[in-house]
């Protein structure tokens, strides 16, 4: 374990990704324990506003953490604790600001509505980016490695490579959550660059006509009645289940097009 800890995340300069990581996984923990305890009515917090009346969402603080650990990161020396400090600051702020991620998406406050729930999977997909760059290793810049070790880094090299491939294929086939695995699994992503593409992919718009874009839709539709629960529980375990409903679009003012 020390020798891991040295050669693969000390010598491999992985340190502040480490920190980045732990800082959004904590940070979302607790931001989502208070958030549930703010609308049971328990515990010391309070839904606080201004004296002005205005709701200060967390992805104000968040905003600001992100701007501190960008301007370090640029503007301090290139030590370690500098480095450190950016990571925790940029990991903490990017917990925030994606926590609210479905209210940005919107401009509507819809936390506790079904579709606030995107803000969960945002945060479950750019926590799984970030273990998979921690969990990576690069062929170079790994210091006292033999021979022996740089060709096997440099052969898994060529394997993710052409895992990479494969993900990608899975995310033109609109198979997003295969795509995740299959940085993970690598007969995931096999599987999932094989099979039908969704059918509003671009992947199907580009190549299936008839029966086939048929059979991609029924096969769609099949998945999302077997599997779409189980999303839908972990969504509810992560970010609490939704007591609001879905509030109705905005309409734009003026007949202006808001993107």
């Amino acid at each position: 374990m020390v020798s891991w800890w040295h050669r693969d995340v000390i010598a491999a300069g992985k340190l502040p990704l480490m920190l980045c990581f732990l800082a959004f996984v904590v940070t979302f923990v607790l931001t989502r324990t208070i958030t549930r305890m703010i609308r049971n009515g328990r515990g010391p917090f309070r839904n606080h506003v201004t004296a002005s009346g205005v709701h200060i969402h967390h992805a104000v603080p968040g905003i600001i953490l992100l701007m501190v650990g960008a301007f370090t990161s640029i503007a301090s020396p290139d030590e370690l604790g500098w480095r450190s400090f950016a990571a925790v600051a940029v990991g903490t702020g990017m917990s925030l600001v994606l926590d609210e991620f479905a209210l940005i998406l919107h401009l509507q406050d819809v936390y506790w509505s079904g579709e606030g729930q995107v803000s969960v999977q945002a945060v479950s997909l750019t926590a799984a980016c970030l273990g998979l760059a921690l969990c990576g290793f690069s062929p170079f810049g790994v210091k006292d490695a033999d021979s022996i070790e740089v060709s096997l880094r440099l052969t898994a090299t060529g394997v993710l490579v052409l895992v990479e491939l494969l993900v990608l294929i899975c995310v033109l086939k609109g198979k997003y959550r295969t795509a995740l695995f299959g940085f993970f699994l690598a007969p995931v992503a096999l599987f999932g660059a094989v099979r039908l593409a969704r059918p509003t992919s671009v992947w199907a718009r580009h190549r299936y006509r008839g029966k086939r874009m048929e059979r991609a839709t029924r096969r769609a539709a099949d998945f999302s009645r077997r599997f779409g629960p189980l999303q839908t529980a972990w969504d509810n375990f992560a970010g609490g289940k939704p007591s609001l409903p879905n509030p109705p679009p905005a309409k734009p003012d003026g007949g202006e097009v808001h993107g």
